[in-house]
């Protein structure tokens, strides 16, 4: 922002705020320092009073314990020969001392007079033990005399006032040292106590501070300038925002005030453009609801489509396989099959009819979803299966499946194609094996449809899944190539998702793996034809019947056979 000529800039509450900080800072910083190194100093002697000090002096008080113990010891040995009276001298153990020391060393230094102290108790000691108990012992057990040598005995005696001397002069010292650490120890905590107080009182003083320039250089302007901001919000756009105040306060007050300028002008704007923002929202309403329309119709398109075709395809299979029935073997070789081709094209494209009228019907059911018992719903896909799996010998393996929400009818029917898939599809060179299982996870079942047949190729996995594909002639394997697309179809349909594993080497054959989620989410069109009743699966689709002229047909051609004539003709 411009400052007018001859203007001075108002001061900033950055600078303000970063000198009394400084302030502040440096003296908080003095009394922080002073304080953190008078609890390191309290923490140090405290440690050196009750831990380093009490240890070595317990130590030592024991050191002088056990040398008395020993020379009683070694006495009562020399005076009476008896080897148990050498117990005090066989248990005494020097490493606590020693122990003792070293940790002298690390708390005061190798060259500290606790050390020096401590390594002279240590020295006499041994010396006794080594110049007088040791030879002393080693004398009497030799010669069994109760009588020491005289200069041994004089020796023993030098060295133990030595060894005595010694150690109690590293008690004493210890005592000492440790009385002064202790008088050091209150020094510093009263020096801690006042370095605390210090610190309080410089806290307070600069909060106090700090309160009372954010009041009158911030929180003041702020609430004038808040109170205009909101006027300017209510409705009061011509309310000029303008506060005086710090740089920032200022330059924050501009900032709102050019909005505000802004804001007047883009509402004129506004208004022109939202007669074109619901022009187009109605467009776009109407494209959506056109759309909606026009899936509806072409869905119902095929469906109505798929039944109409059924009619004349219906007449065709009826009068071919009476043409088959009545005139086989009354015209040539060549006659009979393409009669043959008729009859088959005839009933595969009633097929494809079927299966594209079961295709088309997943989603379009009328019926809510509520909890189907998969173990139920595969036995009664197997009930269906019963004679493919007789004919076969095939092994289905099915159980512990669980209960979901969804479809009858469709997970019947998902089971029925998955299993009649994998028998179809089985290997000529060992006997075909279905196994169905389920396992659970997070937010629904996982099952699969495993076999031992001809296993499908990596390259087809997702292919086999499109509806009309197919991936052998219809002379090897009959079918329509909708079966795994309806299963797709079916499992999308119950919100779940559908694949087959990579092949495995221990494993031949083919695995199907799908989820079934515990919540579906399904949106249906409550747009079923009329006029046509579901009759039960058939093959991988839905077999619906209609009122055709078949049933009258046979019942003419059934009463022009009747009598000799038409016997005699069907003799021949």
């Amino acid at each position: 922002m411009t400052e007018t000529s001859g203007t001075p800039a108002p001061e900033t509450l950055r600078h303000r705020l970063g000198v009394m900080l400084g302030v502040a800072g440096g003296v908080l910083l003095v009394v922080v320092g002073g304080a953190a190194y008078s609890l390191v100093e309290v923490v140090r002697h405290q440690s050196d009073v009750t831990d380093v000090y009490f240890d070595a002096i317990v130590r030592a008080e024991r050191l002088s314990t056990d040398l008395e113990d020993a020379g009683t010891s070694v006495e009562a040995f020399v005076a009476s020969g008896y080897d148990g009276a050498l117990t005090g001298l066989e248990t005494w153990d020097l490493r606590p001392a020693e122990a003792s020391r070293t940790r002298l060393s690390e708390a005061f230094g190798e060259d500290s007079a606790q050390v020096v102290r401590a390594d002279e108790a240590l020295d006499a000691v041994r010396a006794w033990r080594d110049g007088f108990a040791l030879p002393a012992v080693e004398h009497t057990a030799a010669t069994g005399e109760s009588t020491l040598p005289v200069e041994l005995r004089r020796t023993g005696g030098d060295l133990r006032a030595e060894a005595d001397v010694a150690v109690d002069g590293l008690v004493d010292r210890l005592a000492a040292d440790r009385e002064q650490s202790a008088d050091e120890l209150a020094t510093w905590t009263r020096t801690l106590f006042l370095a605390v107080v210090a610190l309080a009182v410089a806290s307070l003083a600069g909060a106090g501070l700090v309160w009372s320039t954010l009041r009158r250089r911030v929180l003041g302007p702020l609430a004038a300038l808040s109170e205009k901001a909101q006027a300017v919000s209510r409705g009061a756009l011509h309310q000029e925002v303008s506060v005086a105040g710090p740089g920032e306060i200022a330059a924050l007050s501009a900032a709102v005030e050019s909005m505000r300028v802004s804001l007047v002008e883009e509402m004129a704007t506004v208004s022109a453009s939202r007669a074109e923002i619901a022009e187009a929202h109605r467009q776009v309403t109407e494209q959506a609801e056109e759309l909606r329309r026009s899936n509806r119709d072409l869905e119902q398109f095929a469906y109505v489509a798929s039944h109409d075709l059924q009619e004349p395809l219906r007449k065709v299979a009826s009068f071919t396989q009476l043409l088959q029935k009545r005139y086989g073997g009354q015209l040539d070789d060549r006659a009979d099959q393409y009669i043959e081709f008729a009859v088959d094209g005839a009933k595969r494209m009633q097929r494809l009819i079927q299966d594209l009228l079961g295709f088309s019907r997943v989603g379009r059911s009328l019926e809510d979803p509520a909890p189907v018992d998969l173990d139920e719903a595969g036995s009664a896909a197997l009930s269906n299966l019963e004679s493919t799996v007789e004919a076969t010998g095939a092994v289905v393996r099915m159980g512990g499946l669980p209960t979901v929400v969804g479809h009858r009818s469709l997970l019947v029917q998902l089971f029925q194609n998955l299993v009649g898939n994998a028998i179809k599809f089985r290997d000529p060179d060992r006997d075909p094996e279905v196994v169905v299982g389920a396992a659970r996870y997070d937010g629904g079942w996982e099952l699969w449809c495993r076999d031992n047949g001809i296993g499908v190729d990596p390259q087809y996995a997702e292919r086999v899944f499109v509806i009309f594909q197919r991936l052998h002639p219809k002379d090897v394997y009959e079918g329509t190539g909708i079966g795994l697309a309806l299963c797709k179809k079916i499992v999308e349909f119950h919100g779940g998702t559908i694949g087959i594993d990579p092949p495995d080497p221990d494993h031949p054959g083919t695995t199907v793996r799908w989820t079934i989620p515990d919540v579906i989410d399904t949106t249906r069109e409550d747009a079923e034809p009329a006029g046509w009743d579901v009759v039960g699966p058939s093959g991988t689709g839905v077999a619906l019947s209609s009122t055709t002229d078949t049933a009258r047909v046979e019942d003419r051609e059934a009463s022009r056979s009747s009598g000799p004539a038409a016997d005699h003709k069907e003799r021949q």
